[in-house]
C-alpha cells in the first residue's frame, strides 16, 4: 500500500493535469496519482519524464533497456513491471533481451555493441555512482556527447523513479 493516497481523478482541482497525464500517457497511472499530492512536483516531473522518455536522440529499444535495467537492479517492480512487459517490447526489445536485464551480468551476445557500452554505463551509474574512465572510453566509441548526456540523465532520471517508487511503496496496477 502506497505511504501516501493515491488520488482519485474526480479531483476537479487536478482536472488539467489529469487531462494532460490522460492525454500523453493512456490513463492516470498509480504514479501520477501519488505525485499528485504534490501538484507542482507531479507537473515538474511529468515534464522532465516527458522529455527524457521522448525528445531525446536516443533509439526507443535502447532507452527501454536502460529504464528496464535500472529498475531491476533497484528492485522496483511498479517500473519493472510497466518498462519490461509493455514499453520495451513496443520498442523492439527482445523477450530474450527482456530477460538477461534481470540477469547479474547480462549476457553479451544478445546485444550490440553499442547497447553492451551502454548497459555497463548505466549499471556503474546504478551501482556504484562513480564511473570508470574505462566505461566512458567505450561509450564514447558509440555515441556523441549528446547520447552520453541523454544516457547519462536517462539512467540518473531511472534512479530517481524507481527509489521515489520505492520510499513511497507506489504499487503496479492491476491488469484491467
Amino acid at each position: 500500500m502506497a505511504r501516501v493516497p493515491l488520488l482519485s481523478e474526480e479531483r476537479s482541482d487536478l482536472a488539467p493535469f489529469i487531462a494532460r497525464v490522460k492525454a500523453e500517457r493512456g490513463k492516470l497511472i498509480n504514479l501520477y496519482r501519488v505525485l499528485m499530492n504534490s501538484p507542482t512536483v507531479a507537473a515538474g516531473w511529468l515534464d522532465f519524464n516527458s522529455i527524457i522518455r521522448y525528445k531525446t536522440s536516443l533509439d526507443a529499444a535502447l532507452r527501454e533497456m536502460i529504464i528496464l535495467r535500472v529498475s531491476l537492479l533497484n528492485g522496483a517492480e511498479y517500473q519493472a513491471r510497466i518498462h519490461g512487459s509493455g514499453h520495451a517490447l513496443k520498442a523492439g526489445v527482445t523477450p530474450e533481451q527482456v530477460a538477461a536485464l534481470g540477469d547479474a551480468q547480462p549476457e553479451g551476445g544478445l546485444f550490440t555493441p553499442a547497447q553492451r557500452a551502454a548497459l555497463d554505463w548505466t549499471d556503474a551509474m546504478t551501482r556504484q555512482i562513480e564511473v570508470p574512465d574505462a566505461l566512458h572510453v567505450e561509450l564514447k566509441k558509440h555515441f556523441n556527447d549528446q547520447a552520453v548526456v541523454e544516457i547519462s540523465v536517462l539512467a540518473g532520471a531511472y534512479n530517481m523513479h524507481t527509489r521515489v517508487a520505492r520510499a513511497l511503496r507506489i504499487e503496479p496496477e492491476q491488469k484491467s
